[in-house]
This record gives C-alpha cells, sequence and structure tokens, in this order.
C-alpha cells in the first residue's frame, strides 16, 4: 500500500477525477478528507468508502474554507500527510464574456483557495514531510477560444506550485502539479451534451484528439496521483507532468499523405 497510515484532504472529491483520487488513495491505505459542495452525493461517497472517509462541504470560493478544511482533517485523522487541490471552476469565457466578477469568481477558486488551503496547512506537512498534487490543465500554456479566464487561473497555479515547491524545499515538503488534458467525467460528459454533441459521444472519439481511440478515465489519473503523494516518488518536488494522450507542446498532427 503506497499510502498506508498517510491523511490526505482531496478538494472536489464527490465527483470526476477527485473521487477517482479519493477512492484509489483510500485503496492505498489512506485516510481522507472527502470535500465538495453537495451534502447528499458526499454523503453517499463517503458512506461507499468505509471508516476510512471523513466528509467536509464547503465553497472553496470563502477564504475561510480552506481553514476549515485543515482543521477537519486534523479532527478526523490527527494528521496530515498529503494535499490535492482538486476543486476548479470550470466556466466557457473569452474576452468579451470575461466580467470582473467572474474573473475574480474563477481566481478566487482555481488560485486563491488551493494557495489558502497550503497555508493552512504546510506547518501540517512540514511535520510529516508531506506532498501536495495541484490539479490543473493543459490549457494552462494557451487555452481554448472559449476558457480565457479559466487558463489564466490554471497557469498561475502552475507558477504557484514551482514557486512553492522552491520555496519548502528544505522543509522536505514536496508540491508537484498536473496539467490534465481531456478526461471523461460525468460532468464533462454532460457540458458536451449541452453544446450540441450526440448521446454517446465519448464512445468514438476523433484520433486526433483522443490517439488511444479511448478518453482518459478519471481513474487514470488517480493513479498518477497516488504516486506523486506517496514516498515512492521522492525526492522529486517541483515537476509539472503533462498528462494527456500526446505532446502538448509543439504538437504538428500527423498529416498522411503529405
Amino acid at each position: 500500500m503506497k499510502l498506508k497510515d498517510k491523511a490526505v484532504i482531496v478538494t472536489g472529491s464527490t465527483t470526476g477525477i477527485g473521487e477517482a483520487i479519493a477512492r484509489r488513495c483510500i485503496a492505498e491505505g489512506a485516510s481522507v478528507l472527502v470535500h465538495g459542495r453537495n451534502q447528499q452525493r458526499g454523503q453517499e461517497v463517503v458512506a461507499d468508502l468505509g471508516a476510512a472517509a471523513a466528509l467536509h462541504i464547503d465553497d472553496m470560493a470563502d477564504p475561510d474554507a480552506p481553514q476549515r478544511l485543515v482543521d477537519a482533517a486534523i479532527d478526523a485523522f490527527g494528521r496530515l500527510d498529503g494535499i490535492v487541490n482538486n476543486a476548479a471552476y470550470i466556466i466557457r469565457s473569452d474576452l468579451f464574456t470575461t466580467d470582473a466578477n467572474l474573473f475574480d469568481k474563477v481566481m478566487a477558486i482555481n488560485v486563491r483557495a488551493p494557495m489558502l488551503l497550503i497555508q493552512a496547512g504546510i506547518e501540517h506537512l512540514k511535520r510529516t514531510r508531506g506532498a501536495v498534487v495541484n490539479i490543473g490543465s493543459i490549457n494552462a500554456y494557451t487555452g481554448e477560444p472559449r476558457q480565457l479566464a479559466y487558463s489564466m487561473s490554471k497557469a498561475a497555479l502552475m507558477t504557484m506550485s514551482r514557486n512553492l515547491a522552491n520555496v519548502f524545499s528544505l522543509d522536505q515538503v514536496r508540491i508537484n502539479h498536473f496539467n490534465v488534458g481531456w478526461v471523461i467525467t460525468p460532468n464533462e460528459y454532460k457540458l458536451k451534451m449541452s453544446e450540441g454533441l450526440p448521446e454517446g459521444w465519448s464512445d468514438n472519439p476523433e484520433p486526433e484528439h483522443v490517439p488511444t481511440g479511448k478518453m482518459t478515465q478519471p481513474e487514470e489519473i488517480a493513479a498518477h496521483a497516488v504516486f506523486w503523494l506517496s514516498d515512492e516518488s521522492r525526492p522529486i518536488s517541483g515537476s509539472v507532468i503533462n498528462l494527456e494522450q500526446y505532446p502538448v507542446i509543439g504538437r504538428i498532427p500527423l498529416k498522411e499523405g503529405d
């Protein structure tokens, strides 16, 4: 078991990638503070996960929420070994639809909350020589045309990950960062349906975007998260790992027949 006796906070873990990470952490021996905004869904997840899981419902847009999460983890488990900053506000916006309120909300949830959660937990992580995994996006590099504010927030998160990894390296607290590509989650499936894709659209994705023919699953991201939370990934810190099915930077798709 890679995470035996460790205690981990996973934000946004009542569905999708966060839920998959919480499940895999528990399977690897950890205790997990499950976080979300939907009480009923959170209770269902925690009931399924069993005694190793505790639930905390909170809104990461609230600047006091991160401290409450850390307090809940310490109350439940008595220690903190890992943080997975997964919760995010995913919203379509471009230059003309990104007003000040939308921008501030995206940055509050996607950047400020992870920073404040690490701030609230850092002394506990120092004691356990803990690890942080920040869940970013390949959109951090430039982003899609309709994801301006979201892409900007993920770029800021990536810089924060590198900065804090440098600052806390002598304290033996490791901070690594994922730039996640296209993953099929329940929310992603519903979003694409709302934008006009047909039922079952994810069963036959375009090879240019999904070369393997099968979309990346949340459980596959979870396997990476467990490794970077575990002592097996020591002493590496400050890494940015692109989790996509093709090279993200400098990609030139194959042009058959040229």
